[in-house]
């Protein structure tokens, strides 16, 4: 190699060097900095990464919405709980009333208690002033439980709930219509006659509705037939709160499918998008070193050009 003062190749060769050192020193620093990596280097990935984060979002949005959906069912169900347990009390109520040893002011205050429950279980579900309510919506007025905007009612149809991160992923939660003047057949009550000789000569069946239970207008603690029409309302709850359970259940399993989705999501983002900061971390002490030693070495190569003066000299 000979000697020239001109050019200083060996000068220019390791700042070329130290250049490269340099820009992979600072994108390391960025990386470790960030933690994610940059789109230079991986553009295919990072397009692939941004699709997943967008869809793990849909994700956690849709669990947010089978969340609520959850937490209205469970307040239906603890509202259909207490009308259980006031169904229950008329019916203890009708069987003391039944005793012929109680007096008439006896089964009057039996009748009071008997009609103020009637008049709860009607408070609770009917009309505008309706008490069950999950974030304004009527729980037990039927339909989708939104208020209409002339009239007192709601509107038809059901709650439909995006539980999925795509277009077309909803189900629809029914809700019970429970309101004293619901008309809805719950059942048939029997009575039997019978002759002298105690055989039965006929039969009587008659069609129980929900409101002619709740109103109380039309049923009283001493009606004949009270005890069975009320058992009718218990099982007609009794099967509505197992409606309701069922969706429940339903909306649990989703919810756990969308947490065991997000999280594989978002783990499979992480391996595309994310620094693997250890490796980094070697990296940018790699970079480090070699950026000093080819500092020093551009300072040796600087002097080389130097030597020509010996020969001069």
């Amino acid at each position: 190699m000979g000697m020239a003062v001109n050019n200083n190749t060996s000068a220019f060769s390791i700042w070329t060097n130290f250049s490269n050192n340099t820009v992979n020193m600072s994108k390391s620093m960025q990386n470790l900095s960030t933690g994610v990596k940059g789109v230079a280097d991986n553009p295919s990935g990072v397009g692939i990464s941004e699709r997943m984060r967008s869809q793990a979002r849909n994700v956690s949005a849709a669990r947010s919405n089978v969340e609520n959906s959850l937490s209205m069912l469970q307040t239906a169900d603890s509202w259909m709980q207490k009308m259980n347990d006031m169904l229950a009390r008329m019916s203890e109520l009708a069987i003391e009333a039944g005793d012929g040893t109680k007096t008439s002011g006896d089964k009057v205050n039996i009748q009071t208690e008997f009609k103020e429950l009637q008049d709860e279980i009607s408070r609770v579900t009917s009309k505008s002033t309706a008490a069950a309510k999950f974030n304004g919506l009527y729980l037990f007025r039927g339909g989708n439980g939104i208020a209409v905007t002339s009239g007192d009612g709601v509107e038809t149809g059901n709650i439909s709930v995006q539980i999925g991160p795509d277009s077309g992923q909803s189900v629809d939660i029914t809700l019970e219509d429970l309101q004293a003047t619901n008309t809805e057949s719950i059942g048939t009550t029997v009575s039997y006659t019978y002759n002298s000789d105690n055989v039965t000569t006929g039969s009587t069946r008659t069609e129980v509705t929900w409101s002619s239970v709740v109103d109380s207008s039309k049923l009283s603690v001493t009606v004949s037939g009270a005890v069975g029409k009320l058992a009718k309302a218990i099982d007609f709850i009794a099967n509505a709160r197992a409606n309701n359970g069922a969706q429940q259940s339903k909306m649990e399993q989703t919810r756990s499918s969308l947490l065991s989705y997000e999280d594989n999501l978002r783990a499979a983002e992480s391996k595309i998008r994310d620094v693997d900061m250890a490796r980094e971390s070697s990296m940018f002490a790699k970079h480090q070193i070699l950026n000093q030693v080819s500092n020093a070495m551009l300072a040796q190569a600087n002097q080389l050009p130097q030597q020509v003066m010996q020969l001069i000299g």
